[in-house]
């Protein structure tokens, strides 16, 4: 089984009563991105502003090339609070970790320790697999 050619992972919190700076304060780590609902969201390159229809906060490990999955959730992880009382309180955003795996050929595959899946689930964060063809559009994974 060969490793995926690259992977983008990043940790996701949502909901309409989300304000980025107490779920900063609760995890003790600045944010990616974030916005509250109703902020304006203005577009860098289109320069269209829209309006958040939900609260956001994320945070993004670092691209690896080739995939190092474990690397990247670890690497969120280890700046934020371990403390299960925080992550218990946290669990109406529905926390989850956005992992993009991007094929380098045909037959590609992934697995993950149970040190990385007891870390995901003492946490109460959903693991989700997007994977993407050697063809696919990087740009559309890259903005979740």
């Amino acid at each position: 089984m060969a490793a995926f050619d690259h992977s983008l992972v990043t940790l996701r919190f949502f909901g309409d009563d989300l304000l980025p700076d107490e779920i900063s304060a609760l995890l003790g780590a600045v944010p990616t991105a974030s916005y509250h609902k109703g902020q304006e969201l203005g577009g860098s390159h289109s320069g269209v502003v829209r309006i958040a229809r939900t609260g956001s906060w994320r945070m993004a490990a670092m691209r690896h090339e080739p995939e190092d999955l474990e690397a990247q959730i670890f690497e969120i992880l280890d700046q934020l609070t371990g403390d299960p009382a925080i992550w218990k309180s946290l669990a109406r955003f529905r926390p989850d970790l956005f992992c993009g795996l991007f094929m380098g050929s045909s037959n590609d595959g992934v697995s993950l320790s149970p040190k990385v899946l007891l870390a995901l689930g003492e946490r109460g964060i959903e693991l989700g697999l997007d994977i993407y063809d050697a063809d696919e559009d990087v740009r559309n994974a890259q903005h979740q």
